[in-house]
């Protein structure tokens, strides 16, 4: 734990032999020995420093290096680990931004040293969304993370709607030109590409490749293509959203011993890439998360209702001990005393899905989320397509 005027405490319980405030102990987790301090019996907020501790014993120790929640300190000469505690996964996330600029650093300071204090918390950087997104248990615990961060570190911060990551991508193989030309007299600018851009399994990502024969184009300027087919990846050509799953093969061109130039064909490449995504019937892709849900018999009706209502698709419907369990996807349900429910659903309809059950279930369900291959929305006009939203994987 981190303390505003000791700085960091590290706390552990003494279960065989005694240490004093200056022994060396070896932590068996990541084979680094350290030195003890300060020691401390903590009542409250009444810390009192003491020399010894025997078994038995909850010890806090001041600034002690190299260490992390759950790690085994014993004697180098009989090195142990004990078990570690299974954390619950985090079950909530929303996206932060700093109440006063220029507190971005402070902020990210602050959370890393209170995630390393609490295992079920995550703070991270969504490079995608550009958005700072947090991680916990539920509402009441990021409350009190935020809280901490402002008692603590002095910094505060407002709550947003974490955004979503739509992707683009192609479902046909096309073959597109690009020519880049600026000749009027002296040096001018000259590249020339013939690309063939196909649609890849979902998941596999981007990938080029250069198949050019004869020397069509000199291989200092193959450099300058794939560059520039790179960039446009990342702008899209229908929505602004970065294309994945395709394959973009450069087969032929021409050059201009003068005129030519890494930037000309750079220009030249990203012009076919966005001609290309837009001939090879393009299609909007949307993170789809798989969702394992296990609620009493008595609420999976009005459950099912709220899930169907969010796009989601039945995977399998398994009856448990007074409970059912549903495992679902992305497009339609069905119930099944406890349910487990396991659906494939669409990120976009997932930030509200933890409150909305557990209230419908009072308190009395599991959900378990996790990241399936994006998809095609089922209906655009149901879906805000230019909001943009993330893609990462969130477990809840």
């Amino acid at each position: 734990m981190v303390d505003p005027f000791v700085g960091k405490l590290s706390m552990f319980r003494i279960y065989t032999g005694e240490i004093n405030s200056n022994s060396v102990v070896f932590n068996a987790n990541n084979k680094k020995s350290v030195k003890l301090s300060n020691m401390y019996i903590t009542k409250g907020k009444t810390q009192t420093q003491i020399d010894k501790a025997s078994i038995g014993d909850f010890v806090a120790v001041s600034k002690l290096e190299h260490i992390s929640t759950g790690d085994t300190l014993c004697d180098s000469k009989n090195p142990i680990i004990l078990a570690k505690v299974d954390y619950p996964p985090s079950m909530e996330n929303t996206a932060i931004a700093p109440l006063l600029k220029g507190d971005e650093e402070k902020i990210s300071n602050g959370l890393t040293k209170l995630m390393e204090e609490d295992p079920t918390f995550l703070h991270k950087m969504d490079f995608e969304t550009k958005q700072h997104l947090i991680y916990g248990m539920g509402d009441v615990h990021l409350s009190v993370i935020i809280d901490k961060l402002k008692r603590k570190f002095g910094v505060g911060v407002k709550l947003i709607k974490p955004k979503v990551a739509y992707k683009e991508t192609v479902r046909k193989t096309v073959k597109v030109e690009g020519k880049y030309k600026k000749q009027s007299g002296g040096r001018g600018q000259y590249g020339h590409v013939w690309l063939e851009v196909k649609p890849l399994d979902r998941g596999t990502g981007f990938e080029f490749i250069e198949t050019i024969f004869g020397g069509a184009i000199p291989k200092g300027y193959i450099q300058g293509v794939e560059k520039g087919v790179r960039a446009a990846l990342q702008e899209g050509a229908i929505a602004g959203y970065p294309v994945t799953d395709i394959s973009v093969n450069l087969y032929d061109g021409s050059y201009h011993s003068v005129d030519s130039s890494e930037i000309a064909f750079k220009i030249a490449s990203a012009m076919a890439f966005r001609k290309g995504v837009l001939d090879g019937n393009p299609v909007l892709l949307e993170p789809i998360m798989e969702v394992e849900v296990e609620i009493p018999d008595d609420y999976v009706g009005d459950i099912m209702g709220d899930l169907n209502a969010r796009r989601g698709k039945i995977l399998g419907i398994e009856p448990e001990k007074n409970m059912k369990k549903i495992k679902a996807s992305g497009e339609g349900f069905a119930p099944s005393a406890t349910t487990t429910i396991e659906k494939f659903f669409p990120l976009f309809f997932l930030f509200s899905i933890l409150f909305i059950i557990s209230s419908k279930s009072n308190s009395n369900s599991g959900i378990k989320i996790t990241s399936a291959p994006p998809a095609k929305p089922a209906s655009i006009a149901i879906q805000p397509v230019f909001l943009p939203i993330t893609s990462t994987t969130i477990t809840l």
